[in-house]
This record gives C-alpha cells, structure tokens and sequence, in this order.
C-alpha cells in the first residue's frame, strides 16, 4: 500500500483555446466530428494489426520484464526514491537490475522510475478535494532521474475526491512523451466512500479504468506513439468492482500490480485471489522494503521466488 504523504505545492494551469472561426475553417462541432472519425480510423487500423502480429509496433511488453523503484524524490516516507540518497538509491537500483537479468536471463529488464505525481492528502485542500499534484521542477527532475537510467516513467495518480476525469488531463503535455507511462491508485479514490484519503480503502470500477484507457489510446493515436502502459494498483476485492467489463485497447498495455505488504505467504495469497483469479491483460507484484519484512520470520522475496511461485509470472516488479 502506498502511503498518503503530504507533497510539495504545484502549480495547475489550463491553456484556453482559440474559439474564432471563420467561413474557410470547420466549425468547432465540424472540428470535433472529424477527430471522432479519425481516432475511430486510428482504432480500427490498430486493431487491425493487433490481430495480425498480437501487438503494436513499440510495444515494451510481454517482450521485457519492467523494474520499478517507486516513491517521490521528495518525501522520504513514500518509498525508495526519496528515502535515500540519489547516488546510494541508484546503486541499489543497479544491483537490483542486475539480480533480475541474472534469475531470467531470456527476458530483458527495463528500468522504470515510478513516481507519486498527485498525491492524496491528509488537509483537504482549497477546492476539498484532498490530493496535490507534483510541482513542474519537481516533475522534470524526476524525469530526468529515468533519462539517467535509459527508462521509463511512470507518473502515479492518487485522486483524493477528485476523479480521473478532473486529474489525468493535468498530466497529458507529460503522456505525450513515448517513454512516460501511467499509474492509477484505487486505495486512495475515496470519491464514493466519501472519506478522507488514509481512513478507509478506496474503489475504481471498470469505468474508471476504461475511462484511463481511452484517455491514453487517444494520445497514443494524435500523437503517433508506441502503446502506452497503464499500471492499476489492487490488493483487496473491493479496490476494482467489474474487472470483467474493462476493455482493452491494443494501443494501452494494463498492468494489474498486487500492491500488498506482508510476509511471502500473505503476499502470494493475495496476488492468486485478486490478479491471478481476476486476470486483465498483464501482472504486476511488488515489494516493500520495510514492510515486507516486519512480520515475525517475513523476508522480502527473491527474484527466483516469485519467478518460481506466481502464476502468471509477473512482468512488472515494484520496489517501494
């Protein structure tokens, strides 16, 4: 579980559009319309090569297992990426790198930098809507951490009671980038529960994860990129109601990540009851540093562990 950590302020600003026409130009209805037509063009042609080759050109996964240091450079209390310092993280980033290429030699590890970029708060904010979004600098600084490693980036969303609508088009200059990817948090989605972010456990429904979908695969078409990945956190029943109505999207990869802490056998429960047995597209596992191992007898699983003992093997790995 991640934790609900107060963040730096950011600033949040929407350009507004030029909204003139004129007798040579569509009018903004006509503007829409066409899009509409060409992304549904984008989509079928997609699909088109989906099932011709089983993925779209660019496509990171299955052919690569991901590896994720998780947190936000600046809180030490939301995971490895601000606990330590940037030089001694990268090192043991390195050397997990490395632990992994050497246990599954046949698949090639990516590095990813996944980070906390709105983030739940405990004080409800101006608007009450109890989330922060990351400033710019501290956006680009963290971008520049997964340049330094020739990876990808993740940018997690935490939305407070605030819904994916209002929070994901805050991100989409970022998306834009083909190596920025995306992460949705359900603990911390406290809309329906109509509670303060940390009380209770928060819910997405399917809607809310193909609402992320379409988001991402209309960037991925007006931009011409290579698919995107979309990371959803679970670790309890309720955190995802109607798995079995998400539509994929050949032109977005879900990633359902089992984002409990706990001993091994707690941990590998978890993964069969609510991925293994609710499976969506691809899995994700991860691992806490620090509370993975506080159970009496607990250790913070292997590489070969869970490429021996989970099923489907994950193909996304998660160090907070």
């Amino acid at each position: 579980m991640a934790s609900c950590n107060r963040s730096e302020q950011g600033e949040n600003t929407a350009g507004k559009g030029d909204s003139l026409t004129t007798a040579n130009q569509p009018t903004p209805i006509d503007t829409v319309k066409i899009k509409r037509m060409a992304l549904q063009r984008d989509s079928l042609k997609a699909d088109s090569i989906a099932r011709k080759t089983g993925q779209l050109p660019g496509a990171i996964l299955p052919g690569h297992r991901i590896i994720a240091f998780y947190g936000n450079i600046r809180s030490k209390g939301m995971g490895i990426l601000g606990r330590e310092p940037k030089a001694q993280m990268m090192r043991k980033f390195d050397k997990v790198l490395a632990e992994w290429q050497a246990a599954d030699p046949s698949i090639p590890v990516m590095p990813a930098i996944h980070s906390v970029t709105i983030t739940a708060q405990g004080a409800a904010g101006s608007d009450g809507k109890y989330r922060l979004m990351n400033s710019k600098s501290t956006i680009e600084e963290t971008r520049a951490w997964a340049k330094e490693k020739n990876g990808l980036l993740f940018m997690d969303v935490q939305v407070g009671l605030s819904d994916l609508p209002h929070e994901l088009p805050k991100l989409e200059e970022y998306l834009k980038d083909p190596t920025i990817h995306l992460g949705i948090d359900p603990e911390f989605a406290m809309a329906t529960k109509n509670a303060r972010p940390g009380k209770k456990i928060g819910t997405y429904d399917a809607k809310d994860v193909n609402y992320a979908i379409n988001f991402l695969a209309r960037i991925v078409s007006e931009n011409h990129l290579p698919p995107k990945m979309l990371m959803v956190h679970r670790f309890t029943q309720g955190m995802l109601t109607n798995y079995q109505n998400i539509k994929l999207d050949p032109r977005v990869q879900v990633v359902m990540d089992m984002d409990g802490w706990g001993s091994p056998t707690l941990k590998k429960d978890s993964y069969k009851a609510y991925v293994e047995k609710q499976p969506v597209q691809y899995t994700g596992f991860k691992l806490f540093y620090e509370y993975d191992i506080k159970p009496k007898g607990s250790h913070l699983m292997t590489p070969k562990e869970i490429l021996t003992e989970l099923n489907p093997v994950p193909l996304y790995i998660q160090y907070q």
